[in-house]
């Protein structure tokens, strides 16, 4: 099975015991917007990616599956 943004996304989040309001409250954007991150409706600009990394402490490459 291919590791995709949204199942990252959502796998760091649970893990991490948050909701995607919470998530959405520390990386400063709506919690609409993060839901359609997860559902791979929308993708984050390279910004928001890296600060998206940061916040998970894990790299881009790991969120974008290309590094375990």
């Amino acid at each position: 099975m291919k590791i995709t943004l949204g199942r990252q996304l959502k796998e760091l989040r649970r893990e991490n015991g948050l909701t995607q309001k919470e998530v959405a409250q520390q990386l400063h954007i709506s919690a609409v917007t993060y839901m359609r991150y997860e559902k791979e409706q929308r993708e984050p600009s390279l910004q928001l990616l890296a600060d998206i990394a940061a916040f998970y402490d894990v790299s881009v490459d790991y969120l974008l599956g290309l590094d375990d």
